[in-house]
């Protein structure tokens, strides 16, 4: 089969990438970047751990075809820190203990950003309800809607990660 060039930003940088036609965008993300944080779930699109952001709105990447992203801005859980700054989501996870084994967890969280990128003060029923596509094993929900809620009171500056 064939490649062909796909162009789209990752994470802020322009990138280039040769495909197959029927390559799949999280294929793409996990094998030719190596940004292993979205997850591989169902390969369906029913558990939401391959969730990323394209221009901005949550997609499933196990969905998507690599060719589809063409001059899209992708943005993966990798994506939301600013250098070694923490996106205020994924400190409020953290600190509310929302992670429990980490394998839905960059998809809680690009679902959870998107909310609140709409709606900085969601109540537990606007979680919930924004959240329902994505599944977890390990735990009941509520402290992943409890950082969620609670995202707002961190700034960025608030978590550094370690220097490299």
């Amino acid at each position: 089969m064939t490649k062909q060039i796909v162009r789209f930003t990752l994470n802020g940088t322009p990138r280039e990438f040769a495909v197959e036609a029927n390559e799949l965008l999280l294929n793409v993300i996990r094998e030719q970047e190596k940004l292993t944080g979205t997850k591989y779930g169902c390969g369906i699109g029913e558990c939401g751990a391959c969730t990323v952001h394209v221009d901005g709105k949550p997609v499933l990447s196990c969905l998507k075809l690599a060719v589809e992203a063409e001059g899209c801005e992708v943005v993966t859980i990798e994506g939301l820190a600013k250098g070694r700054e923490l996106d205020p989501l994924q400190r409020s996870f953290l600190d509310n203990n929302a992670v429990q084994c980490g394998y839905c967890t960059p998809g809680m969280i690009m679902i959870g950003r998107t909310l609140l990128d709409e709606n900085p003060n969601p109540t537990e029923d606007e979680v919930r309800t924004h959240m329902r596509g994505q599944l977890c094993r390990c735990t009941g929900y509520a402290s992943i809607a409890k950082a969620v809620m609670g995202a707002g009171k961190y700034e960025t500056k608030d978590f550094l990660l370690p220097a490299e």
